[in-house]
């Protein structure tokens, strides 16, 4: 379908040129947004004040804009958010460890964003003007909070965002657009219901109450974020995984009912034979290590992280 033409690109065409064309581009949903801050800025206050955040100190330097997210560009008007589903029902990685499904692909920040450019240059072209800024788990943008509010989904209990149509397995990208476009009712429902699936099943017991997180002691921020040692009372726990952790969204039964395979080629899982054994990652140079992660979200750890969780997973075995 042509899009309209600028002169009658009012903030309701737009919306609606901008689903439009965040579908065509691959998007599972899209949304709009302001740019006010957000309901729940004193949790990430209080959340931070509690050192839950451990080694995380990125967010702290960011709560401001967390909290408001026009202080990050005071001139934007509207947000819009996607969502660009990775789910896959195939296990890529090596049968000795396990990754989660977020990176057993292409780097997400790099599809990702640059799909959203792309909705942003082709939306301000069919208006005839606007600027854009893209932010894809790279920049200081409350996420989730603003995916809610753009009637995406609902905050889990394992503070994921839930999308009713396609479950938790998913990207969100936000950008700031100083076009003023038509916003979306905020999605009011909390659908887990009296379900604590995702809370029990936490390996490392991560979860203080529902919907408040001890990153410290989350597997994802243990293999990825931090660059300690693992705590040896966690190692056990840890199990068998290598980068980040799927089981509280695993459980979930949305997503056992609704997630589908991703439709993004990039974010197919390599295959098992491409994925280093055990042994070979604790040998890998850092020239080994860029040619094997340097273009996935595995290079996140660094080779000195990813060499740790092969120690712990190792020993787990031995145990």
């Amino acid at each position: 379908m042509a899009p309209p033409a600028a002169h009658t690109l009012t903030p309701l065409a737009l919306r609606e040129r901008c689903l439009e064309l965040a579908a065509e581009l691959g998007f599972d949903a899209c949304g709009i947004t302001g740019t006010e801050p957000v309901p729940h800025g004193d949790l990430l206050t209080s959340w931070l004040s509690a050192g839950h955040h451990g080694d995380m100190g990125y967010l702290p330097r960011q709560a401001a804009v967390r909290r408001e997210p026009a202080k990050a560009w005071p001139e934007a008007r509207s947000v819009v958010v996607v969502l660009h589903n990775y789910y896959s029902d195939k296990l890529g990685e090596s049968s000795s460890y396990r990754v989660a499904k977020y990176a057993q692909g292409d780097d997400y920040h790099r599809v990702t964003k640059k799909l959203l450019d792309r909705l942003g240059a082709m939306l301000c072209a069919d208006a005839g003007a606007g600027s854009w800024r893209s932010f894809v788990d790279a920049g200081p943008m409350p996420e989730r909070e603003l995916a809610q509010r753009a009637g995406l989904g609902w905050m889990g209990k394992n503070t994921m965002l839930i999308s009713p149509a396609i479950g938790s397995f998913t990207f969100i990208g936000v950008a700031l657009t100083d076009l003023e476009i038509a916003r979306d009712h905020p999605f009011e429902a909390d659908r887990c219901g009296s379900c604590t699936l995702c809370l029990e099943a936490c390996p490392t017991e991560a979860f203080i109450e529902p919907r408040l997180l001890d990153a410290t002691r989350c597997i994802s921020y243990l293999t990825i974020e931090s660059r300690r040692e693992i705590p040896e009372a966690l190692r056990p726990d840890v199990g068998d995984w290598l980068f980040g952790c799927d089981v509280c969204q695993d459980v979930c039964p949305w997503n056992e009912k609704f997630a589908a395979p991703s439709r993004e080629p990039a974010f197919a899982p390599r295959p098992a034979e491409d994925w280093p054994t055990l042994a070979e990652i604790g040998r890998m140079s850092e020239a080994d290590f860029d040619r094997a992660f340097g273009e996935s979200a595995l290079e996140r750890p660094r080779l000195a992280g990813l060499q740790r969780n092969a120690r712990v997973i190792a020993e787990n075995r031995k145990g």
